[in-house]
């Protein structure tokens, strides 16, 4: 295994602080209490209440083979590259869902939130391929 550059440990670090970010939203969307779903607007609620189990099963995929691809790559392992391509499936599969929903389309915030989302997990997947290659992880 050969040195990685300077900046790839910092990379890395940064990469599981948003993953984790990625994780507590998720945790706080699923814990939800019935109370403050009901303070929704009327179309939030809908939305929250008639999404698929597939979607919130890939947004958790996503969000935890995220973080674990992560700390594989702060740990510098080979796994951490299969773990960011099940996190980007998750997040495709995730994103069909919602851009399903002809008001998700229109809201501009959410499409260029998940774009943000969409490139940074491609990022970090050709990130880990590259480490692989260059053999700063093994």
């Amino acid at each position: 295994m050969s040195v990685p550059p300077k900046w790839f440990t910092p990379v890395a670090i940064l990469a599981l602080l948003w993953n984790l970010l990625g994780a507590s939203a998720y945790l706080m969307d699923v814990t939800i209490s019935p109370e403050a779903v009901a303070k929704l607007g009327d179309a939030e609620q809908t939305m929250y209440a008639s999404r698929p189990v597939w979607f919130v099963a890939a947004y958790a995929s996503a969000v935890w083979f995220g973080v674990a691809g992560s700390l594989g790559l702060l740990l510098r392992k080979r796994w951490a590259q299969p773990l960011f391509v099940l996190s980007l499936l998750g997040l495709i599969a995730q994103d069909v869902a919602l851009f399903s929903r002809p008001e998700v389309r229109a809201d501009t915030t959410v499409v260029l939130l998940q774009a943000l989302v969409f490139v940074i997990a491609l990022s970090l997947l050709m990130l880990a391929r590259k480490a692989e290659r260059e053999t700063w992880i093994a």
